[in-house]
């Protein structure tokens, strides 16, 4: 199978800027792939998307979308795509639904008509549809002007998700929402993802919203750190562990150490479980009651703030930035 998304030694350097913003970057998407991309801020994240959705032009390297390669089918590449933008492109001089009818008709999806109750009834039942998954039904007919950011946003997802694309490219899709609109909004892509066959390529500073992807990118400081999938992640970062605890935490100790079980020692005891060493042959095997039990399960969020936190080293956690909350000190937390 050819992938719909073929990223080739891409590059990407601004003017004046003293080192590349995307460094020979290369991965691929398959078709009906959920695929996160992922990475900090100025990682190469936005420009990567930028250039794959034709709105920046690359140094160097090759993209293809949807077969169509991008230097010489730049319009057949637009036909195929949609996106949902980071930031905000919206006619304030318009209504919410006026600047939906504008984007469809522009795109040749349905005859302009100068008034909602003159358009096609296809169009209408797709805006209200829409409109009722994000919560902005009631405001259809309100001036961009006078409606808040995370309204704004919401209309933004509608405008976008008009369409029926072959590549559905979400920058950071929920920024701005409220936990109800959200989780509506990933129920409709994941539902038009498996009935459509569409392919989504997200970007996201909400990591948990990659959890159930197929493909997780991780980009950093221009260049590709990562490429598998979530589970693929955790398993290379990160370790499974069992917490024990007993009023004779040393007759414990003694029961592990004959068992061969490493084990560290912090609030409680933490045995790591892997390589064979299953939680539940630990516990059927212990006779010191335990006072406490628990599993940790690592997380996406976990394994991708280890990986970037080796990356950026003990400098960064020293500026106190994001780093400084590693996997090890969630761990440290539970344990």
């Amino acid at each position: 199978m050819e992938p719909v998304i073929q990223v080739t030694e891409l590059s990407k350097t601004y003017s004046h800027a003293q080192k590349k913003a995307v460094d020979a970057v290369s991965f691929c998407v398959n078709e009906g792939e959920f695929f996160a991309f992922l990475g900090p801020n100025g990682a190469g994240k936005t420009t990567t998307i930028s250039i794959l959705t034709t709105t920046l032009a690359k140094t160097s390297g090759s993209v293809t979308n949807a077969g169509f390669d991008l230097d010489r089918a730049t319009r057949q590449n637009r036909g195929k795509v949609v996106i949902i933008f980071q930031k905000p492109s919206l006619d304030l001089n318009l209504s919410a639904e006026e600047n939906i009818r504008f984007h469809a008709c522009l795109y040749g999806m349905f005859p302009y008509r100068p008034a909602f109750s003159l358009m096609s009834r296809a169009y209408k039942d797709r805006v209200m549809e829409l409109a009722e998954i994000v919560g902005l039904k009631d405001s259809l007919r309100q001036p961009i002007k006078k409606m808040s950011g995370g309204m704004q946003r919401k209309l933004e997802i509608i405008r976008s998700l008009i369409h029926q694309p072959d590549i559905l490219f979400l920058d950071e899709p929920t920024q701005g929402l409220d936990a109800v609109s959200r989780r509506n909004l990933w129920e409709y892509i994941n539902r038009t993802r498996k009935e459509l066959g569409t392919t989504v390529f997200l970007t996201t500073h909400y990591i948990d919203e990659a959890e159930n992807v197929d493909t997780v990118c991780i980009i950093n400081q221009g260049k590709i750190e990562f490429t598998g999938s979530p589970e693929q992640m955790k398993e290379t970062l990160l370790r499974r562990e069992l917490l024990l605890d007993a009023a004779d935490r040393a007759a414990l100790e003694d029961e592990l150490k004959s068992m061969s079980v490493g084990y560290t020692i912090g609030k409680h005891i933490v045995v790591p479980t892997a390589g064979g060493v299953s939680a539940q042959k630990i516990i059927s095997g212990l006779k010191t009651p335990l006072s406490y039990l628990n599993t940790h399960e690592p997380s996406l969020e976990d394994a991708y703030v280890e990986l970037i936190g080796q990356k950026e080293g003990t400098a960064a956690m020293k500026r106190g930035s994001m780093f400084d909350f590693t996997a090890r000190s969630a761990r440290e937390r539970l344990a």
